[in-house]
């Protein structure tokens, strides 16, 4: 029974076959002892507890439990999650193509995409699910209906909706398409000469959506430079970096190169077409959410100064995942190497290998940064990410807008302007009037959004330390003051963080209209790093000195 037990086993995680275990190396036999450990004890469980035991359950905890001492993005993909994955890649899955988010006890439609079979159907941002094909969907989360509204193109389905300004649910009958979401979701002239492309992914054909883009912006006469916004883009397939880059950089320049522990991991990505356009001043929007794929395109643009990098530094993703079939129609995703861009840098901020005395993954240390060229020889550095040539200063959010957001109410007030409202102005010509906004003020006078503002937070914190330092007593009257003058007042601070909320206001509600292409096109009209990025496109000298390293507006290590 052990024997067949620990075979059985090895064969369902496709580590090894039982018929070369005599003949592995010492390695090998650490892998076979091991598991024949685990294989016994299960064997024991199952003989031995007193209640009935869940198989699949103990040993999906088994695996996730190993996959956790590693880094975040080896991960077990069960047969039931493929479908996610599958999307990651394509950019496509089975389903009705809507946003989705638990409010109260129900799922809500937080907003159907353009063209999506929810939209045709009548889904509106707001609607609750009650039930799904006759079964009741209250307190069931995010990820429980997510899975029953994905299904096979052409399938049909019942939900029952719960709308509000009406007074009995809507019966809805849905039929699941192919869903695709395009990578570039937006690209525009934001003024006279410049163009705009906002990338959002990096799954297939990612690399021909901005060419596409770029090409169409060209037709327009007028074109003489380019913005690339991979702000939020948290990546995906390599070559698509690579064809991306190539659009810009002559065939058979070196975009990125991986390293792993075989020699059979370790290859060069190279421009393999002729360009689209070599010579179009770029600039590349980039903040703490860009990641892999996006810091690839990034980071290779600036090591070839090819295009000035404005925002944030990057995530700092630079490892190298491939897909590993397993039995039974599961997958591992499993981390075979890091990225290195063309001046030799890695991209990678977090080294997972070494956890500090609370089993945390501890950040590249400073002293382990060091300095690489550029191909005209300006100094970058490794230690995570990409170092934008620009910083741009990206403001905190204010407690009353994260309040505001986090407890729907802004998603709330811009489904109640849609029923009032049957059309708005134009993305880039709507405003927030003092009339929207005066209205909305007096629509939250009932509504909870409390919160506690950072400074209250932090002298909260220190009135404990003095209490158990037994301090309290003699500064309570220093503390009572305190506490007075920093207690936050909502009305106040709806006046004082006006223009942010105006902003938040203003997004959710273009989108009600014109969707996810409206919400951008609606921010680029506000956005300063796309101004400061038309500046510097249109002083040549600057931007030229920035690329040649002898601008004093470019960063030092930091």
């Amino acid at each position: 029974m052990k024997q067949i037990l620990l075979i059985t086993f090895l064969l369902i995680i496709g580590l090894t076959d039982p018929t070369t275990v005599s003949s592995q190396n010492s390695s090998s036999f650490e892998i076979s002892k091991n598991l024949d450990i685990f294989a016994t004890m299960f064997k024991e469980l199952n003989n031995n507890y007193v209640d009935e035991l869940n198989y699949g359950d103990l040993v999906k905890t088994g695996i996730d439990a190993i996959l956790d001492k590693l880094d975040p993005y080896t991960v077990y993909i069960s047969e039931a999650e493929i479908e996610d994955f599958n999307f990651m890649t394509t950019g496509q899955y089975g389903g009705i193509g809507a946003l989705i988010h638990k409010q109260g006890d129900y799922i809500v439609i937080s907003e159907p995409y353009e063209g999506s079979p929810a939209l045709k159907s009548g889904l509106f941002p707001g609607d609750r699910i009650l039930s799904i094909n006759d079964k009741d969907a209250k307190g069931k989360s995010v990820s429980d209906v997510s899975a029953v509204l994905k299904g096979q193109p052409g399938t049909s389905m019942k939900l029952r909706i719960g709308r509000e300004g009406e007074n009995m649910p809507l019966e809805i009958t849905i039929l699941r398409e192919n869903v695709s979401i395009p990578n570039v979701a937006y690209s525009e002239m934001v003024d006279e000469n410049t163009g705009y492309i906002k990338l959002t992914g990096f799954t297939q054909n990612s690399g021909k959506e901005v060419k596409d883009a770029f090409t169409k912006l060209k037709e327009t006469g007028k074109l003489n430079a380019l913005i690339i916004d991979l702000r939020d883009n948290g990546g995906g397939l390599m070559n698509e970096a690579v064809s991306i880059t190539n659009l810009f950089v002559k065939k058979g320049e070196l975009v990125v190169s991986t390293k792993g522990k075989t020699p059979d991991r370790n290859k060069s990505y190279k421009t393999f077409v002729q360009p689209v356009d070599t010579e179009i001043p770029i600039v590349v929007l980039v903040n703490a959410f860009s990641a892999s794929a996006s810091e690839i395109v990034a980071g290779a643009l600036q090591d070839l100064d090819r295009a000035v990098i404005i925002g944030e530094r990057t995530y700092g993703k630079g490892l190298v995942q491939n897909i590993v079939p397993l039995t039974y129609n599961t997958q591992m995703k499993v981390t075979v190497a890091k990225y290195y861009i063309p001046s030799g840098r890695c991209i990678q901020a977090i080294d997972y290998a070494s956890k500090d005395s609370l089993g945390f993954p501890r950040p590249i240390p400073d002293s382990l940064i060091n300095s690489f060229k550029t191909k005209a020889g300006r100094v970058v550095y490794d230690g995570g990410g990409i170092m934008p040539d620009i910083s741009a200063e990206v403001p905190m959010a204010s407690n009353i807008a994260i309040s505001l957001i986090t407890k729907y109410l802004i998603f709330d007030y811009a489904n109640k302007f849609r029923r009032e409202h049957t059309t708005i102005a134009e993305p880039q010509d709507f405003r927030i009037s003092d009339d929207i906004y005066n209205d909305f003020v007096a629509w939250l006078h009932n509504k909870d959004y409390d919160y506690t503002t950072r400074s209250e937070k932090m002298l909260s914190d220190l009135k404990k330390i003095a209490e158990k330092e037994q301090y309290y007593a003699e500064l309570k009257t220093e503390f009572d003051m305190l506490e007075s003058k920093m207690q936050h007042n909502k009305q106040a601070d709806l006046v004082k963080f006006s223009d942010e909320i105006r902003t938040m206001l203003r997004s959710e509600i273009v989108s009600r209209y014109y969707y996810q292409k409206g919400r951008i096109k609606a921010s680029v009209s506000e956005d300063k790093e796309i101004e400061t990025a038309i500046g510097i496109l249109r002083d040549s000298r600057t931007y030229k000195a920035i690329l040649d390293g002898t601008s004093n507006l470019t960063n030092t290590k930091s």
